[in-house]
C-alpha cells in the first residue's frame, strides 16, 4: 500500500530520483524518461475520459480506466529494473494476460467499425482527438522503452513492450469507435492542398 504523508522530500533537488530498489539515477536517465512518458500517456488518457461521460461511451470509459491502472503497473515495472538479482519483495510486472485483454478489447471495438480505406487525421469528436494525442504519447513511451531495452545492462520485459505496442493500437481503434458514434473519421486526402 502506498502512503504519501509528505509530497516534497527535497531528495530530488540534486537532479536525481530513486528507483523502487533505492538506486538513484539522474532524472534525465532514459529509464526515468521511459516511465515518465508512460505517466504522461496515463494523464492524456485521463483527459480523454472527460469527453466520454455520455452513456454510449460507458464501456470504452471502463476499458480506459483499466488501462490507466495498468499504466501504473507498467510504471512500477520500469521503476524496478530486472538486474537478474533477487529482491526482498516480489516486483510488480506487466504480465501477458494484460496484453491479451487489450487484444480482445481491440478486436471487440474494431468489429463494429468499417474497414479503413484511408489514413485517419486526428479529429472528429473531442474524445477521438484526445485519444489520438494519447496514442502519439504512447508511441513515444514505447520508443523510449525500446531504446532502454537496447542498452547494455538495461532490461525491459517482453510483456511491457508488447503492452505499449498494443495500447497505441487500442487508442487508434478507440478513436475510430468514438467517431463512429459521432461525426465520423476525418480522412486524409493525399495532396489535397497542392
Amino acid at each position: 500500500m502506498v502512503v504519501l504523508n509528505k509530497i516534497y522530500t527535497r531528495t530530488g533537488d540534486d537532479g536525481t530520483t530513486a528507483l523502487s530498489t533505492g538506486e538513484r539515477l539522474p532524472k534525465s536517465h532514459i529509464r526515468i524518461e521511459s516511465y515518465g512518458t508512460v505517466d504522461e500517456t496515463n494523464a492524456t488518457i485521463g483527459v480523454a475520459r472527460q469527453y466520454l461521460q455520455a452513456p454510449q461511451f460507458a464501456e470504452l470509459d471502463r476499458m480506459l480506466e483499466q488501462i490507466q491502472n495498468d499504466l501504473f503497473d507498467l510504471g512500477a515495472d520500469l521503476c524496478t529494473p530486472d538486474k537478474g538479482e533477487p529482491l526482498p519483495y516480489e516486483p510488480l510486472r506487466i504480465v501477458s494476460s494484460q496484453v491479451e485483454r487489450l487484444e480482445k478489447e481491440i478486436d471487440q471495438l474494431n468489429a463494429e467499425l468499417p474497414p479503413l480505406r484511408s489514413f485517419v487525421l486526428p479529429g472528429g469528436h473531442p474524445a477521438a482527438a484526445a485519444l489520438h494525442v494519447s496514442r502519439t504519447v504512447c508511441r513515444r513511451a514505447e520508443r523510449l522503452m525500446v531504446h532502454l531495452a537496447a542498452l547494455d545492462g538495461e532490461a525491459v520485459s517482453g510483456p511491457a513492450l508488447r503492452y505499449m505496442n498494443r495500447l497505441s493500437d487500442f487508442l487508434f481503434v478507440a478513436s475510430r469507435w468514438v467517431n463512429a458514434r459521432g461525426p465520423g473519421d476525418v480522412l486524409w486526402t493525399p495532396g489535397a492542398n497542392r
